[in-house]
């Protein structure tokens, strides 16, 4: 038998079920840090399969909990699996599962947000940014408190081809609360269509694999969870810094029952904002009257580009912001004793 062959065959002995552990470890989810233990493994072996081959692959783990994912990652015929847990209430039940495996667990007590992926995997695993992706894996049920901020920060790892990426173009299967879920991947036009759903699919393949039920959660959240898979894309729909078409696309979305031409307004300052909007979107071909949600992939491109011409041509726009521009309104307003009401603009950014 060859070596790939024994770990494609790779079996966990039998093992406490994961309730058991809860059990053993007196593992209660805490609900501060928005934890939810899913102990169906038909349903932890599906997000891994949904994670594509992993067939000698390396993978990392966020927030394993109790280890219902990480027991199919394992049986998954990996060659190596890194988890990361920042609750210490956790180890021991993994330490179990990597006494189990022996040489296949590597376990960091830590916060994922601050981990410094790019050295987690051996050098010889990187691909070039045109090869197919590389046997790196990112799988985890994250806690819906962290996902969003977590999912932007590996979005600009992505763009940057830094972090997770610096070893090609690393795929991520990851939940989320289905609403987060259905905006990650809504289309344009459509009601979820957010900041979230352009920022994802500009540099990923955003594929909604399948919802798990609230119920099969301990304990059951009030919404039901989507599991996502991405694959980052060879070429970035829009080839602009991340912080400038973050910066573009979230103005025009903190007015998202408005026109466009709103957020987009946002982005200059108040003495030329009329004029360099109006310029902006006709420079861009993008319609004033349009709804944030309709603005294709294109729309946003074309506002970027045209945005970072004029930011080249006034090296301050890029720093101005519209929120500080407002507190030193406020600020007036209270140094002289005005009690007038907010402006149009405060009440919508807020």
């Amino acid at each position: 038998m060859t070596v790939s062959g024994k770990v494609a065959t790779f079996r966990l002995p039998p093992l406490p079920t994961i309730g058991d552990l809860i059990k053993l470890f007196n593992l209660r989810a805490q609900k501060q840090l928005s934890q939810n233990f899913l102990l169906d493994l038909k349903l932890t072996d599906k997000i891994v399969r949904n994670a594509g081959n992993l067939n000698n692959a390396y993978v990392c783990e966020v927030g394993p909990g109790p280890g219902g994912i990480t027991r199919s990652i394992l049986n998954a015929g990996i060659k190596e699996l890194l988890v990361i847990e920042k609750d210490t209430r956790f180890i021991p039940g993994l330490q179990m599962l990597s006494d189990a495996a022996p040489g296949k667990v590597k376990i960091i007590h830590g916060d994922v947000l601050n981990f410094k992926m790019e050295r987690a995997f051996p050098s010889h695993l990187r691909k070039t940014w045109d090869d197919g992706p590389p046997d790196v894996h990112i799988i985890g049920n994250l806690p819906f408190s962290v996902s969003t901020p977590l999912i932007i920060k590996w979005l600009e790892h992505v763009a940057n081809r830094d972090g997770p990426f610096a070893y090609g173009r690393t795929q991520m299967t990851l939940t989320f609360q289905k609403e987060v879920a259905e905006r990650l991947t809504a289309s344009t036009g459509s009601r979820q269509r957010s900041r979230l759903s352009v920022m994802s699919q500009y540099l990923c393949t955003v594929h909604n694999c399948f919802t798990i039920p609230g119920c099969a959660f301990i304990p059951k959240p009030k919404v039901d969870v989507g599991v996502i898979h991405f694959t980052p894309l060879i070429k970035p729909q829009i080839n602009q810094p991340f912080k400038l078409v973050e910066k573009v696309v979230q103005s025009i979305f903190q007015f998202k029952r408005k026109h466009c031409y709103r957020g987009v307004g946002v982005l200059f300052p108040e003495a030329q904002r009329l004029r360099s909007s109006e310029r902006l979107m006709m420079l861009a071909d993008v319609e004033p009257t349009m709804r944030p949600k309709e603005l294709s992939i294109t729309h946003f491109k074309n506002l970027c580009d045209v945005y970072r011409e004029m930011c080249d041509e006034d090296p301050n726009l890029f720093s101005y912001n519209f929120r500080e521009e407002l507190r030193q309104q406020r600020l007036s307003r209270t140094v002289k004793g005005s009690s007038s009401s907010r402006s149009e603009e405060e009440e919508d950014w807020t």
